[in-house]
């Protein structure tokens, strides 16, 4: 299974142990984290603001992690889908520049879509429901 997982999740699995750290530790072992050059790029620069407080070096040895277990994608041009929040367009092409079946996020916008292109979007529960690890 190929899934996207948005920085709100990647950032909460850092910063916590709950649900999406579990989520994001089954599917580096048994699926395929699909990510881009952008999305990254974005998550390195939410982890490295002062108020999160994590040293550079753990920001870079997360980022190390993420891209060691990640199939990396080329983002597939498709502008305007989620026309309040813009930025939100690269987890859409991400997905699908690599393949995904599933994105995985918190954020309200795409969540609102459920599903783009035959790709669903679930929020963190709901993927764990669906790997059959949802306690």
């Amino acid at each position: 299974m190929r899934v996207v997982l948005d920085t709100n999740v990647l950032v909460s699995a850092l910063v916590g142990h709950g649900r999406p750290r579990r989520l994001l530790i089954e599917l580096l072992e048994g699926h395929q984290v699909v990510s881009s050059a952008q999305m990254l790029g974005e998550l390195g620069d939410v982890l490295s603001r002062s108020r999160l407080g994590f040293p550079k070096g753990q920001v870079d040895d997360f980022l190390l992690i993420l891209v060691r277990g990640s199939v990396m994608a080329t983002p597939v041009d498709c502008p305007g889908v989620i026309a309040e929040d813009p930025d939100d367009d690269v987890v859409i092409a991400t997905a699908l520049g690599g393949g995904a079946q599933y994105i995985v996020s918190g954020d309200r916008h795409l969540l609102g879509l459920r599903e783009f292109r035959g790709i669903r979007v679930v929020s963190v529960r709901e993927m764990l429901d669906i790997l059959g690890n949802g306690n």
